[in-house]
């Protein structure tokens, strides 16, 4: 009879402890706000204040050199080459009017001679002739005829062939005196030796090519420039009467062929047509003196080098310039406008490798975002680095104790943790207005 009291008591204390339990949670609520907003994220970003500014606009391009002349050295005589010098070497250096190469020039010589005495004969026979016209003028006047005497009787035809006998004998000579002279190779111009096709012993005919070379006064580069550049550069160009609008834009050559070798150049003129394949306006670079020693590059600049140029543009007034990393897909960048990210659509006047000119989307004052970002939403809460951002957090945010440390506090008040609850309850009731 007790064991069957005993087990009817004990689900009725565990009623009675589950009541009570319930009891306890709905008379001390967790005081966490359940139906307050989520906190917004929060991201820290970096930003730069637009300020409008004179902006010099720089413009890159590229190109290969080339000489500004160049000509192919063709022999004008024929004969066996007996001499070259010793600057007619590939990459070699000559001055104008420099022997290159010596024909034998044997035969020429004789040539001359020959055309020396046909000469000699031609002006003895003009001699006779004129001494022969003046004895039958006199032969003409002892007779006493009256009448004019005609020209065969004067001896007038006879003259004339005496006299064009002499003028072909000083032509002959003359062409001789050509030919040995042409025996000799003369470097027209101050130049280099590209190529040699020649050496010392071949015999060349006339019009054997013998080398190509090149001036060295200056040379060329040939620049294309994008369409969107083309207002921020002064582009020299020439008009029909021979007049110039302006001076071309400074250019600064660069190459790392052997180590980091700078030149400096200038536009000198603009192509008269459009490049068909790539729609691209083409410009002429020329530096002057390039082979000149220098301090600064230990090595002269060669023929079909690649280069960088970098043109020096316009100056333009007022202009807002951002860094490229700050733009997004090319159309669009980030800002914070109290303290919330937001997307600006732009549009570009100018944009190079690293650079862009903001045409729309933008003004001075605002505050541009240039940390990278990912996928970030328009109204994302952030942080500017280097500002106080600091605010009281609410009431929601604060960190509330946990059971462990509601029962240390109740233990250290020597009250129980529900008394604890109560307690903390009624003070944040009395908190509020």
């Amino acid at each position: 009879m007790k064991t069957k009291t005993a087990k009817i008591i004990i689900p009725i204390a565990v009623i009675i402890a589950t009541i009570l339990i319930v009891m306890f949670i709905k008379g001390n609520p967790p005081e966490a706000n359940r139906f307050g907003a989520p906190p917004k994220a929060s991201i820290n970003v970096a930003v730069q204040m637009l300020q409008p500014q004179n902006y010099q606009v720089m413009v890159d391009s590229y190109g290969t050199v080339k000489p500004r002349t160049q000509s192919l050295l063709v022999a004008q005589a024929s004969g066996l080459i007996i001499n070259i010098s010793d600057d007619f070497r590939e990459g070699g250096f000559f001055k104008k009017g420099a022997v290159l190469i010596q024909l034998d020039d044997r035969d020429y010589q004789a040539e001359v001679k020959s055309a020396q005495a046909n000469l000699l004969t031609a002006k003895q026979g003009l001699l006779e002739e004129q001494a022969r016209g003046q004895q039958a003028i006199t032969d003409w006047q002892r007779l006493g005829n009256d009448k004019p005497a005609s020209s065969l009787v004067l001896r007038e035809p006879q003259l004339a062939a005496a006299q064009a006998q002499v003028l072909s004998a000083q032509a002959t000579l003359e062409k001789a005196k050509l030919n040995l002279e042409r025996t000799q190779i003369i470097a027209p111009f101050a130049g280099r030796v590209l190529s040699r096709n020649v050496d010392l012993g071949q015999v060349v005919s006339n019009n054997t090519q013998l080398a190509t070379i090149y001036a060295i006064d200056s040379v060329e580069i040939r620049l294309p420039i994008k369409n969107k550049d083309l207002p921020f550069i002064n582009l020299p160009e020439q008009y029909r009467d021979g007049a110039k609008n302006q001076a071309g834009s400074v250019i600064k050559f660069s190459s790392d062929l052997v180590g980091e070798q700078t030149w400096q150049g200038q536009l000198a003129r603009t192509e008269g047509a459009i490049d068909e394949s790539a729609q691209q306006l083409y410009v002429v670079a020329k530096i002057n003196d390039p082979y000149k020693a220098t301090q600064s590059n230990q090595y002269p600049i060669k023929i079909g080098q690649y280069v960088k140029a970098q043109i020096t543009g316009k100056t333009v007034s007022d202009a807002l310039i951002i860094a490229n990393s700050t733009i997004y897909q090319g159309s669009y960048v980030y800002i914070v406008e109290q303290g919330v990210l937001k997307r600006k659509d732009i549009t570009l006047a100018w944009q190079n490798a690293a650079f862009a000119m903001i045409k729309t989307g933008l003004k001075a004052g605002d505050k541009l975002v240039i940390t990278p970002l990912g996928q970030v939403s328009s109204g994302t809460q952030v942080n500017i680095l280097g500002e106080d951002n600091k605010a009281t957090k609410p009431q929601s945010m604060k960190q509330r104790p946990t059971a462990e440390q509601l029962a240390q506090q109740a233990k250290e008040q020597g009250i129980s943790v529900a008394e604890l609850v109560k307690k903390r309850r009624a003070a944040k009731q009395g908190d509020k207005p």
